[in-house]
């Protein structure tokens, strides 16, 4: 099923399956591009390609970390491999580079999915729960953080979640804390109103980082919007509810393919 794996000009790391119209996954905080390996059957009607952030797996060497980056890498990427638009879909700190590329290149953008994400952090606030989260994370080893994470971002404890949520969450200790501080001068409360693309935003009931009427908020910030929120999950709905997941992002997908 995996066509290709490699390295772009770029040097950024990245997945390719699948062929049709090019779908683009971009993971949160923490999380490495394998972490969407529940929705690799979407190659059998999509293009997929799943890169990793800079500061994220493979890609140890990036250089400044910020939204902005994050959203240049991801068009670069593209434009590298010939790629004109395609649907983008983020979670969480994925969701707000999916919005920063929509700002650099709204024709690159066929449809945006916009899961567990937010649009805009007071920054008193950001400060405060940054200290917070290193405070929480000194001399504590990675397994110790992962597990504690799991816990923060599941609404369902159970094993297999657990240990799903853990295979695919490798924080790099260099660069975690700067992606966390780039989400959090994250404003784009004016950009909201100016998305032209379908766009789907996804929420879970649960969710202790990024509380569903942050989602809700966004929702009607842009017109025509879709917003669902999934029952009995937490903060990576992708995994807690992965079928369910699944069936409303390729409704929705289908709804807004390019017809043929």
């Amino acid at each position: 099923m995996l066509r290709e794996i490699f390295k772009s000009y770029s040097e950024i790391p990245y997945l390719r399956l699948g062929a049709g119209e090019p779908l683009v996954f971009i993971h949160g905080l923490g999380e490495v591009k394998e972490g969407w390996t529940n929705q690799f059957e979407f190659a059998n009607q999509f293009d997929l390609i799943i890169p990793d952030l800079r500061g994220h797996g493979e890609y140890i060497t990036p250089g400044e970390i910020s939204i902005k980056n994050f959203a240049d890498d991801v068009i670069s990427l593209l434009k590298g491999l010939g790629i004109e638009s395609a649907h983008i879909c983020g979670l969480s700190m994925g969701g707000m580079v999916a919005q920063e590329i929509y700002r650099q290149s709204p024709e690159m953008c066929r449809s945006l999915m916009l899961v567990s994400t937010f649009h805009y952090a007071p920054k008193q606030l950001g400060k405060l729960f940054i200290n917070y989260r290193k405070a929480r994370a000194e001399n504590k080893s990675s397994e110790t953080i992962a597990a504690r994470s799991a816990k923060v971002c599941l609404y369902s404890w159970s094993k297999e979640n657990i240990e799903t949520f853990s295979k695919f969450y490798k924080p790099n200790s260099e660069f975690f804390f700067k992606s966390m501080e780039a989400c959090l001068n994250v404003n784009n409360i004016t950009l909201l109103p100016k998305i032209k693309v379908p766009t789907l935003i996804i929420g879970g009931q649960y969710d202790s980082v990024i509380p569903v009427w942050v989602q809700f908020l966004m929702h009607k910030q842009i017109r025509h919007s879709e917003f669902v929120i999934f029952r009995n999950t937490g903060h990576i709905v992708k995994l807690e509810a992965k079928d369910e997941f699944n069936k409303v992002l390729r409704t929705f997908l289908n709804k807004h393919k390019t017809a043929s």
